[in-house]
């Protein structure tokens, strides 16, 4: 094919060319002039000088500051401190702990099963839950599981909701979630305290609880392991809810209520140890919630109504059931009534 005039259809090309890479450069050009237009307002008199001071590290008083609680300079050097951990430390380490505890507890269902009773159930029942200790531990154990999800939301959120529903939905379950956070907090943390010390008898340390930990709660070595109202990995928990749980609430305290006076880096800190202990907990949890419900057969039949049958306290708290046996009683049967002799249905009063 012959052109008639290379010269011109080159410098066409070239023109297409410019204009093509201008329309890929306008945006990015837009935004920087738009970002510079922005700087230039809020930051005014700002010069290239000012920034590579800022950048530098050095501490000055009106650009940088080493201070906690620094509330006035451009760049607050603690305030980075404290995002370095959350975003490097704390934030894998929640999902480490609790992802790792959840792949345990599969793995764990998966090679030993669940924990069936060794000798047959008697019927006759021991009651083991009142019902007020039984409506504490579910008011804790509802709001610990929404201050959980609420809590993760806010922490991991953004990277899984965010892109999957966009801002608009995001938002709206940011906000909520912060606002649940904020109110159910306090409400938990006066439960959390009054269950404590409804148990704290139950949970006192013994000499049984060294030979329980040896024998891994029964899983290793020959023979029974006895343990009294609580065995040895109760008492953990209870006593992990009591330090680790406090601290969750003193600090959530802290950060609910910013209006007393805190200085920045109390913020911080508290920010941190909040967090390390929230997930620390939620991932010890989800082991608890499983021996509770499908690890263990019995275990949640005595949380929901209070009774346990015979076998399991001989089996599981064998020393608190030699305290409680001769009060073991047998439920009546329900009652069933019989039909009319003529074989009719009794009719449904009018």
């Amino acid at each position: 094919m012959h052109i008639a005039n290379p010269g011109r259809l080159a410098g066409w090309l070239a023109a297409t060319l410019v204009l093509a890479f201008g329309l890929l450069l306008a945006p990015a050009l837009l935004a920087q002039e738009t970002a510079d237009r922005e700087t230039a307002t809020a930051v005014v008199g700002v010069t290239p000088d000012t920034w590579r001071l800022v950048r530098s590290g050095e501490v000055d008083a009106n650009f940088r500051d080493s201070r906690a609680d620094s509330n006035y300079n451009l760049v607050n050097a603690s305030g980075e401190g404290w995002r370095q951990w959350r975003n490097r430390w704390v934030s894998p380490f929640g999902l480490i702990a609790i992802g790792g505890m959840a792949l345990m507890i599969a793995l764990f269902y998966l090679l030993v099963g669940r924990k069936t009773l060794d000798e047959p159930r008697t019927g006759r029942l021991l009651l083991r839950w009142s019902v007020l200790t039984r409506a504490l531990h579910w008011s804790v154990a509802t709001l610990f599981i929404l201050l959980a999800l609420s809590g993760l939301n806010l922490l991991y959120g953004k990277f899984v909701f965010r892109p999957l529903f966009g801002d608009a939905i995001w938002g709206a379950m940011i906000s909520a979630s912060k606002v649940a956070h904020n109110y159910l907090g306090p409400l938990f943390g006066v439960l959390l305290v009054v269950l404590l010390l409804k148990l704290l008898r139950h949970n006192l340390p013994s000499r049984e609880d060294l030979t329980w930990f040896k024998k891994g709660g029964g899983l290793t070595g020959k023979g029974h392991v006895e343990a009294g109202f609580a065995n040895a990995g109760e008492k953990v928990w209870y006593w992990l809810l009591a330090s680790a749980g406090v601290a969750v609430i003193l600090s959530g305290l802290v950060l609910d209520f910013p209006n007393f006076g805190q200085a920045r880096d109390t913020m911080q800190w508290a920010n941190l140890i909040h967090a390390l202990g929230a997930l620390g907990l939620t991932a010890v949890a989800l082991g608890h919630i499983y021996i509770g419900t499908l690890g263990t057969e019995g275990s949640f039949e005595g949380m929901k109504s209070g009774y346990v049958d015979e076998s399991w306290a001989k089996e599981h708290h064998s020393l608190w059931y030699e305290e409680v046996k001769e009060s073991a009683e047998t439920p009546p049967a329900p009652a069933q009534s019989s039909p009319p002799e003529d074989g009719t249905l009794p009719q449904r009063p009018t």
